[in-house]
């Protein structure tokens, strides 16, 4: 992106505003737009398009896709397009859980996780079957870091199996393959 001169942030506010909306307006200048505060430019999260090999690996893997905050973006809002997106959030809520620390803070994250995708008549209810949602509601008796990791696996094999394939052959992963 080209450097933005000193001078631009002595603008009024509103004059700022006005700037900042005009460059959001057009897409891809707004990924160039670093504000040069810091003095050691921190490494931004991997938001930049992909390269053409690392989006055509994502056809087959849906790991590849998930690892990526491009990919994971572009899976998202294809799921949302579908009116599909709770296994996606189901998935990375169970992520999230995974990474917790402190006993009370997990039974808190497992109940909210549980009412939100898992008991039936949810918000979000997710596809399970019957025998997944037996063993995870048993696991929760005493919520532990693998309460939820048979539901992850059928809904991770659920995405693969049915929301990968239309992922590839929608507009959002042709867009990337041009």
């Amino acid at each position: 992106g080209v450097p933005i001169p000193p001078h631009v942030f002595f603008f009024r506010a509103k004059e700022i505003k006005i700037k900042l909306g005009i460059l959001l307006q057009k897409p891809d200048s707004a990924v160039d737009l670093v504000i040069p505060y810091n003095e050691k430019p921190e490494k931004p999260a991997k938001t930049q398009k992909p390269s053409l090999d690392e989006a055509l690996q994502w056809r087959d893997c849906l790991d590849k896709v998930l690892q990526n905050n491009y990919g994971l973006a572009s899976f998202k809002s294809f799921l949302k397009s579908e009116f599909s997106e709770e296994n996606l959030e189901f998935w990375l809520a169970c992520e999230d859980y995974k990474k917790i620390k402190s006993p009370a803070k997990m039974a808190e994250k497992a109940k909210k996780i549980y009412e939100e995708f898992i008991q039936t008549e949810a918000p979000k209810e997710v596809n399970i079957d019957h025998f997944t949602k037996d063993i995870t509601m048993k696991n929760l008796v005493e919520p532990s870091l693998s309460s939820f990791d048979v539901a992850q696996k059928r809904i991770y094999a659920l995405m693969e199996k049915d929301s990968l394939p239309r992922f590839v052959r929608s507009e959002f992963y042709q867009e990337l393959i041009k």
